[in-house]
């Protein structure tokens, strides 16, 4: 799985070197329709899934209280960066087949940048 990620990260480096700028308000704004499974906020907790408080540098599939991750994200090794986090909203199926989100994720990137700008603003080290 390690090596997976690594040459996702590799494919992912020219598209990652054009990321837009990131604007948390209209971040905010975009996140609206990922309100239906996730809550940023730290003090609301879980929905239908993972709450996202303070996603950033922490293991994927450890949100604390939160039981129900697919196989595909409980046998992950990996942390959340900004980078992994565009690739994965980019396109979450194809990132980690087998994972639960909804979503079939966010095609443009200047929207990617901006949902990644508001959740560092939940976030202790983004």
């Amino acid at each position: 799985m390690i090596r997976l990620i690594s040459l996702l990260l590799v494919l992912s480096v020219p598209a990652l070197a054009e990321t837009p700028e990131g604007d948390a308000e209209r971040g905010r704004l975009k996140f609206g329709s990922c309100r239906t499974c996730h809550y940023p906020e730290q003090a609301v907790g879980h929905n239908n899934g993972p709450s996202l408080w303070n996603i950033f540098n922490k293991r994927v599939g450890s949100q604390p209280g939160f039981d129900y991750y697919s196989d595909a994200l409980k046998q992950a090794d990996f942390v959340w960066t900004p980078e992994l986090m565009n690739v994965w909203l980019a396109d979450p199926q194809n990132f980690l087949p087998g994972n639960m989100m909804m979503s079939k994720g966010i095609a443009d990137a200047q929207d990617r940048a901006d949902v990644i700008e508001y959740l560092k603003t939940f976030s202790e080290a983004p």
